[in-house]
């Protein structure tokens, strides 16, 4: 049996799943001095972004896919269009039963081509000091990294609070 997860476009069938997904990892990311700010984070971003894809990302000249193994979400990831050269990943997230199997690793693969397809030459990303696992994976994909700053205001991108943010970018 193949237990490679399959990446494909998101369908609204998937909200369900994606909403839990976002909600439990960034409940498992959060420090216990921040669970208010996170609450609100993820209420703001069920709003502003999460609650309401489709209309999100394709009004941002982007998309959101989702990575399916045995009939189970095990990941997603969205795109959003920053510039006419470049596109943001946004919300690359591994349920954690799916994890150290190479799912955000073909995810990132996955975005990567997707820039390509849509002849865009930048992809930038960011992610916070709570994802060392993410840091690593994307040093080691050949991310440079831009910038460094601290979030103190909380938006559907960043709970603020404080927390070191890092942005990178790759050339495709």
């Amino acid at each position: 049996m193949n237990t490679e997860a399959v990446i494909r476009p998101f369908k609204e069938k998937d909200a369900t799943d994606v909403r839990a997904l976002f909600v439990m990892i960034n409940r498992l990311l959060s420090p216990p001095h921040l669970r208010n700010a996170f609450e609100a984070y993820i209420a703001h971003s069920l709003t502003e972004e999460m609650g309401r894809i489709v209309a999100y990302y394709s009004g941002r000249r982007g998309g959101f896919w989702v990575a399916v193994r045995e009939a189970k979400l095990v990941g997603m990831f969205g795109l959003e269009a920053t510039s006419p050269d470049a596109l943001e990943l946004r919300r690359m997230y591994v349920a954690p039963s799916a994890r150290r199997a190479g799912v955000a690793r073909s995810m990132l693969g996955f975005a990567e081509d997707e820039c390509r397809r849509r002849k865009v030459r930048r992809l930038e990303l960011s992610t916070s000091e709570l994802q060392p696992a993410a840091l690593e994976l994307y040093r080691r994909a050949g991310y440079h990294m831009l910038r460094e700053v601290i979030a103190e205001q909380t938006s559907h991108k960043t709970v603020g609070g404080g927390i070191r943010r890092y942005h990178f970018e790759k050339w495709l």
